[in-house]
């Protein structure tokens, strides 16, 4: 955290005549770089680091943003917060994420860790290992991103800061009811007591944060031959709204270190996250080619290179107008305690325990409004789309009045919710409204994860030419991750066959006034109070699970038991008249995996299931070497070579299967032919290569050049493969089939490539130019990376999360108290993921962005005046450029998937430190 970043030396003069040094002291984030220079200096490893000044005082809400300002590193947006990040090309999944050297669990459906639920206010640093060693705990074959606490005994003196910051969005109001500022609060406490042999550092953090968006939304973009044999392609329907959230994340952080002899050290910490997003969104469904209206020719415009329909209009439409409410509440605790005890001069030992876990619910509502009930009932409209060739998506031409309450009432005016137990429910089943009984829905998706860890290790201290100290050692980590997934048809109370059947009018009570959907031409709409109307009984609900098997396949628990064991051996020895220094080590991994889940079937349109049960184990050799050539007493050469693993996607391990049981065998022999999961799917695995040259010409400034290679197997692609279905019943027969196998569709490991790449990275101090330019510098990277990987079939595959190129660049001014930063993070395009249709991951193209953040403050205590000692303000904006989220469907720039526009965020804060 900032309230405790440790003063850094950085040059001393050695007074010969009164043998004393004098020391320059450089505080703030000019100190940062200094300690994140070092730290990447002097490790082992391929290392990439920012420290707690770093975090504190860069204009970032979550530890996301920066840790993506490193070299090589780049985050991936999520309702316009920095949440996923990748390492070189390679997915959040492809990463390990530690807490203190420890595995973390994630509030994602799978292993990558989504960082906005990080606040960077309690983090005292990060490391990113590019290159791994044989005693680091987690894998990962882009790396591992380590997050650390503070270390209370490291300290100086005590230390009570308290921060706060006001937030304000550069969109008004985008929804009525929701929220256009907030703030953030920090209060820090550190000391030492018993003689500094026992320290406390405690932090709580809370935030209100918002973030409001003007979204368009594509359902997607069908094809279709034009007379002459030519193909085309139309938009099949839009979903634009406007998007009011709320983040609220509370957080508490404590250490506790104690060390009551000089053999004996003791760390205690914990970290404690509630956190809740709040999403209001609003906006207009418009169908078109998957709509009931026709298309007038003579009102096409065609893009004549891709036979794109970029503008028509549509006649005799019907729209969804909806008001649709979002909650995402997540509960993170995370404890850890180490022990390390000196045996003897040369024998130490470390003991290690730690548990983690976090429960993630999502309550996601939709709640539709229209001038009738059904298809055909109501009042049309005739709607125009026009393509702009902006990347914006489209606008709209209408001609009926959203914002009547009068004309749109709640209730389904298009025919969804095609379920026989709802049709049965209500008595509708073959009249006029079967399947037009869906008012509204709602999502329930939950997250259970969990983690414990065990770890003894041993060091020996060796008299040689070549090892100084042989560690070694085992662990232990048993995860469990479950995930439940329902929903929920929403139709009105007062529906009632045949004596009311129709819509509702808005009760007073609930109208919110209008939402403004100009930015697409619809003008305003209706805005009403959804979740209210819920909550008081408005609504029956009905789940759908009864007859959707979807929920089946994405409701799922997996377990993993981890035990592994490690050598290494620590090197410092001379090659050719040249110090070298590193590691080379073994480790050994064996996995037990299992899942459990279902099978299951439909009868008579009921869903049927089976429970699963489903077991793998597999073991890994990983071998990794770390070497690092001292030129001279300013430059670096340094080589890493390793076997790393990614584990497979959680929710591609689960033993939820969709079966069924054909009569006639398959070409493989087999009844069942089933879909969904695949429990024994083995890590993805890489031989990696790192050359690396460092140049640290200044205490503050440093350049360094690197190339990788890395060379990928066993990736995990769509095939074919047995499960095991011994004890499941024929859903129609009840009896055991003979045959107990079956022939899954679904991933399977198979396929790779290589992957390679070359990175530039520079920190320089103004200052070496002239001692007039003292205080100015600049911080700056270049990424570049190629691959060329194929699934077993021979086909391409483009990785997700690789951008080709990646550029982030910070220029800075510190000096006499002022401060001043601009911050630019780059990124070329991309397949990245996000939630689609029941936050189900879908993979989607995403346009490259750039992203500029800026600060400006000033320290009085640094300025000069003591009567302020201590205080700090500083002005963030983020976002400047309003760089929007953008994402593609198809081939052609026009087929936008979403465009998402932010605007920009401004902060107003200050830090005291007493």
């Amino acid at each position: 955290m900032a309230v405790s970043a440790p003063m850094y030396a950085y040059a001393a003069e050695e007074q010969a005549a009164e043998s004393e040094i004098e020391v320059i002291e450089v505080k703030g984030f000019r100190g940062s770089i200094v300690e994140s220079i070092n730290t990447k200096r002097f490790s082992s490893e391929v290392v990439e680091s920012i420290s707690a000044e770093d975090i504190g005082k860069l204009p970032d809400s979550s530890i996301a943003e920066s840790i993506a300002r490193l070299p090589g590193l780049a985050a991936q947006r999520l309702d316009g917060r920095a949440s996923r990040v990748s390492i070189r090309g390679f997915g959040e999944n492809e990463s390990g994420t530690t807490f203190n050297g420890r595995e973390q669990v994630s509030i994602s459906d799978n292993r990558g860790v989504e960082f906005d639920l990080y606040p960077s206010e309690i983090m005292g640093g990060v490391t990113v290992y590019k290159t791994p060693s044989a005693s680091l705990e987690a894998e990962g074959i882009a790396g591992i991103i380590d997050m650390q606490t503070i270390k209370p005994l490291s300290q100086d003196e005590r230390v009570i800061q308290f921060n706060g910051q006001y937030e304000q969005t550069s969109f008004d109001k985008l929804n009525p009811d929701g929220n256009d500022d907030g703030f953030r609060g920090t209060f820090s406490y550190l000391d030492k007591f018993a003689d500094d042999t026992v320290g406390v550092a405690f932090a709580y953090t809370t935030m209100s944060s918002p973030n409001q968006e003007k979204r368009w939304n594509s359902w997607g973009y069908p094809t279709f031959t034009y007379e002459d044999g030519s193909e085309g392609s139309i938009l099949g329907g839009a979903k634009p709204f406007v998007r009011s959230s709320t983040l609220e994340r509370d957080s508490a952080m404590l250490v506790i270190e104690a060390a009551p002899s000089d053999n004996l050290h003791m760390t205690f910490d914990a970290l404690y996250v509630d956190f809740t997003d709040e999403k209001i969104l609003r906006g207009i469904e418009v169908p078109f080619a998957w709509g009931q209206g026709s298309i007038s020719a003579d009102t096409a415009i065609i893009d004549p290179e891709t036979g794109f329909v970029s503008s028509a209009i549509t006649e005799g439409q019907r729209v969804v107008v909806r008001n649709d409410y979002e909650e995402r509440d997540a509960e993170m605790t995370a404890l850890g305690f180490n022990l390390k005890y000196d045996v003897a001069e040369t024998w130490s030992l470390e003991f290690d325990a730690s548990y983690s876990q976090v429960d993630r619910k999502i309550w996601s509502m939709e709640s539709y409004a229209g001038t009738g009930r059904g298809n055909d009932r109501g009042v049309a409209d005739n709607i125009g789309y026009t393509f702009d060739g902006g990347n914006t998506g489209a606008t709209f031409s209408h001609e009926l009045d959203y914002s009547d309450y009068n004309l749109i009432q709640l209730g389904g005016p298009l025919s969804w919710g095609w379920s026989s137990a709802l049709n049965d429910k209500y008595g509708v089943t073959g009249t006029e409204y079967e399947n037009q009984l869906q008012d509204g829905f709602l999502n329930t998706p939950s997250i259970d994860d969990e983690l414990t860890s065990l770890k003894l290790a041993a060091t020996k201290e060796i008299e040689s030419d070549y090892v100084t100290e042989i560690k070694f050692g085992v662990s232990y980590r048993e995860r469990e991750k479950q995930k439940k997934s329902d929903g929920f048809f929403l139709t009105l109370s007062s529906f009632n066959y045949p004596n009311n059947p129709g819509m509702m009018a808005v009760p007073e009570a609930y109208r919110q006034g209008s939402v403004d959907l100009g930015f697409i031409g619809m003008g305003d709409m209706i805005a009403y109070d959804s979740k209210g109307l819920v909550d008081d009984g408005y609504y029956d609900l009905l789940s759908e699970a009864l007859t959707n098997t979807s929920h089946a396949t994405k409701s799922w628990k997996v377990k993993e038991e981890v035990t592994s064991a490690f050598i290494q051996a620590n090197l410092d020895m001379e090659l050719g008249g040249f110090p070298v220094t590193g590691n080379v080590g073994l480790r050994y991994v064996h996995t037990d995996q299992s899942s459990q889940g279902n099978a299951f079937n439909t009868v008579d349109g009921v869903v049927v299931t089976s429970p699963t049960n489903i077991s793998h184990d597999y073991s890994h050799v990983l071998p990794s070497l770390n070497l690092s050539l001292k030129v001279d007493d300013d430059q670096t050469v340094r080589f890493g070579a390793a076997k790393t693993i990614s584990r497979a996607r959680l929710d591609e391990m689960n033993a939820s299967i969709s079966g069924t049981y054909n009569q006639i065998p398959d070409d493989n022999g087999n009844n069942w032919s089933v879909s969904g999961g695949n429990p024994e799917l083995e890590p993805k695995e890489a031989l990696g290569l790192d050359l690396t040259y460092e140049n640290y010409f200044s205490d503050e400034g440093y350049f360094s050049t690197a190339i990788f290679w890395k060379d990928l197997d066993e990736w995990i692609f769509d095939g074919t493969y047995e499960v095991d279905m011994a004890g499941v019943a024929d859903p129609l027969t009840g009896e055991i089939p003979a045959n107990p196998t079956a022939t899954g569709s679904g991933k399977v490991n198979g396929g790779g490539g290589t992957l390679w790449g070359y990175e530039i990275s520079i920190t320089f101090p103004f200052k070496m130019i002239d001692e007039s330019l003292d205080g100015f510098g600049i911080i700056a990277s270049h990424t570049g990376i190629e691959d060329d990987i194929e699934d077993q079939n021979g086909n391409e595959y483009e990785l997700p999360g690789l951008s080709d190129t990646i550029q982030n660049v910070t220029a800075y001014y510190e000096k006499n108290g002022f401060q001043a930063r601009v911050s630019m993070r780059k990124r070329s395009d991309f397949k990245g993921d996000v939630y689609g249709l029941g936050f189900d991951t879908q993979q989607v193209d995403i346009e490259g962005e750039t992203i500029v953040d800026a600060q400006i403050g000033y320290d009085f205590g640094e300025g000069g005046h003591e009567s302020l000692e201590g205080l700090s303000v500083f002005f963030q904006a983020q976002n400047i450029t309003e760089e929007p989220f953008t994402s593609y469907q198809g081939d052609s720039d026009l087929q936008v998937r979403d465009y998402q526009d932010y605007g920009s965020t401004y902060l107003l804060g200050f830090s005291y430190k007493l």
